[in-house]
């Protein structure tokens, strides 16, 4: 008896955003050993927890395929692109990421919608929610480089930067959640 309840498009979509939250986790990953190696432990440390963060999106894909009686596609992951020159480029890098990655969740959404798979639209939407925090994020930290100095940011203000992202909470603030009484 044929269990799988996606169909041929959506399951290769899927398949595909499961292996770019996978190279996603991957620009992370590098980016953080690059960060550590220019002496940046706490930019490094925020860029470490965000790799997994992307891994784990990836395997919430891959579980909701294999939940959905699909087959699950692992294919080779892209090597993430030559090093940052700078911390506000490593950022930018990052930014433009995620920018890409929300044009790709969106994507899927549209297509489940166009193919009214409501469990498929309705799993989309808590991507939907993540990249408007990672976009946020990555706007803030750029936000963060650009009242430092922007290309001509000095030392101390990275010191301060990396100290304080070693401990930043890694996520951003929805939208969504904010009042009059809780800007």
């Amino acid at each position: 008896m044929d269990t799988n309840r996606l169909s041929k498009t959506l399951t290769a979509a899927l398949n595909s955003q499961m292996t770019k939250e996978a190279y996603a986790s991957q620009i992370y990953l590098s980016y953080a050993a690059w960060a550590d190696n220019q002496g940046f432990g706490g930019i490094a440390n925020f860029l470490f927890r965000h790799a997994e963060e992307e891994r784990n999106h990836m395997m919430k894909i891959l579980e909701y395929i294999l939940r959905r009686g699909a087959e699950v596609q692992i294919t080779a992951i892209p090597a993430p692109h030559d090093n940052p020159v700078s911390i506000k480029k490593c950022f930018e890098k990052v930014f433009e990421h995620e920018v890409d990655n929300t044009k790709a969740v969106y994507k899927l959404v549209k297509m489940s919608f166009d193919e009214e798979d409501w469990a498929t639209w309705n799993f989309m939407q808590w991507f939907v929610k993540e990249q408007i925090e990672e976009e946020t994020l990555a706007m803030n930290l750029l936000n963060k480089i650009k009242i430092a100095g922007g290309d001509k940011v000095n030392n101390n203000a990275l010191y301060s930067l990396d100290r304080d992202l070693k401990n930043t909470p890694d996520g951003a603030g929805s939208a969504q959640d904010v009042t009059a009484e809780k800007p």
